[in-house]
Order: C-alpha cells, then structure tokens, then sequence
C-alpha cells in the first residue's frame, strides 16, 4: 500500500507540472460528464417514466455507475491501458521485479483529471437523494454503502479481464470498450428496464444488476427482502474469476518480441 500510495503521489505531481493543461482537461472532463447527465434529462422531457423509473431513480442509478467507473479510471488506470505496457514491452520490465504484478500495474499510471468525475457522480447522487423520498435507516445508508463499492469492484474486475485479453490478442481496446464504455451506458439505468435476456446476462455473467438494480429496489422501498440490501457484495464474486484469468493470461505471456 505504501508503495501505491508513493507511485500516487508521483502520478499526482507529474500530472500539475503542467498545471494549465490539467485544468483545462479538469475543466473539459466536466463539460463531458454533464453531456451523459443531460442526455437523461432530455430523455425525462418525453417520458414521466421508464417502467416505473423516475427521473431522480435513473439519476441515483446513473451517479453509482459513473463513479465506480470514474474511481477506476483514476486509480486502476494502468489496467485500464493495460495493452500498452504489452505494446512498449513494458510489461516484461515489471515481471522482473520482486512485487505483486497487479500492485506493479496499478502503480504504472494514473489519472487524477477524471477525478472531476467522481466529484460530479457523487453531486448528481446528492441531488437524487435530495428529492426522493428515503426512509433511511441503518440497512438502506449500508445499502448505499455497498452499492458504491461494488460499482468500483466490478469495473475494477472488468478491467483486469479485459488485460488479460491482451495476453492473447495484444491490443484488445475495442473487446474492452465493449464492456466497460458499452456496460457502463446500460448500467447507467436500472437494468430491469431492459428486455429478459438482458437482464439474466448482466445479472448472472457481468453481475451489474447486483450494484444498482436489486439493492436499489430495496433503497427505494419497492423491495422490503434484506437479501437485496447485502446483494451488492456478491460483486466479489465476480472479481475472484477475473483475478484468476488475469494469472492464467500471464503464465501464458511470452512477450511481444523486440
């Protein structure tokens, strides 16, 4: 941990060297966010509702995602752009070095630009709470609790899958994109909005339905079964299997070549 948290700090630093350059990406990180956040609000303007949905339910559901999916992209960058430590050979570097592998990658990058994400998930969450009715109680803040941390473990172990793609495949930005540009989108509504076959697949293969569609049935009332309320932490299981593919790519590396 502490040398994560040093290669942070050099992240950080390296990062304000150029400090107009951060703000202006600090400040264009916000205009894109808001893009996402308005697209919603246009939507709400033709519909009161999507299958009982309302807005601020969308927009609760929408802020969890964001930030699990900002958090990564800030602190798990070097898995996120895992193919180009294979591509620059990178990668043959960190398995000489007598550190966990995962740590080593984590520590290769970072990109605290985006934390302007999880700033704005975490307004647009209070904003949503602000107009709905919660009757809050221990199990409902704790419900909240583990639907953010399960948003970050399971892009956490998406990313990991997706690196382990590239042992094979080297480049595998366009596999990625699919399911975590392309998964964070549609999870970015309740999933139960979506058609049958949809939901089984992200309840059962990429569990996104476990961070923020059944513990949100639970947060919002529809639900009173405390199962829902603690669903969140069978993301965990997801992640094991990922972590397992990501060591089964590696002890099949050979290298990209010279």
């Amino acid at each position: 941990m502490k040398l994560y948290l040093k290669s942070l700090s050099m992240h950080l630093r390296g990062e304000l060297e150029y400090r107009v350059n951060f703000i202006l990406s600090f400040l264009s990180q916000i205009f894109v966010f808001f893009t996402y956040y308005f697209i919603i609000l246009a939507l709400f303007t033709k519909f009161d509702h999507i299958k009982g949905f309302t807005l601020y339910e969308v927009l609760l559901c929408f802020s969890i995602i964001q930030f699990g999916f900002s958090f990564n992209e800030v602190f798990a960058r070097g898995i996120d752009k895992f193919d180009v430590l294979i591509i620059h050979g990178n990668f043959d570097r960190l398995l000489l070095r007598p550190k966990n592998i995962i740590l080593q990658v984590l520590c290769s990058d970072s990109d605290f630009v985006k934390v302007s994400r999880m700033i704005q998930a975490l307004i647009v969450m209070g904003i949503a709470l602000i107009h709905l009715e919660i009757s809050w109680n221990l199990f409902r803040i704790l419900c909240l609790l583990f639907m953010l941390i399960s948003s970050c473990v399971i892009f956490f172990g998406i990313f990991l899958a997706a690196a382990a793609y590239c042992f094979f495949t080297v480049q595998g930005l366009e596999v990625r994109n699919v399911f975590t540009d392309g998964g964070k989108h549609m999870a970015q509504y309740p999933i139960g909005v979506f058609q049958k076959g949809f939901v089984l697949f992200f309840t059962f293969v990429i569990p996104y339905a476990f961070v923020n569609y059944y513990p949100l049935l639970y947060f919002l009332g529809r639900s009173n079964s405390i199962y829902y309320a603690f669903s969140p932490l069978l993301v965990f299981f997801f992640l094991f299997p990922c972590i397992l593919l990501f060591y089964f790519g590696m002890r099949r590396y050979t290298s990209v070549g010279s």
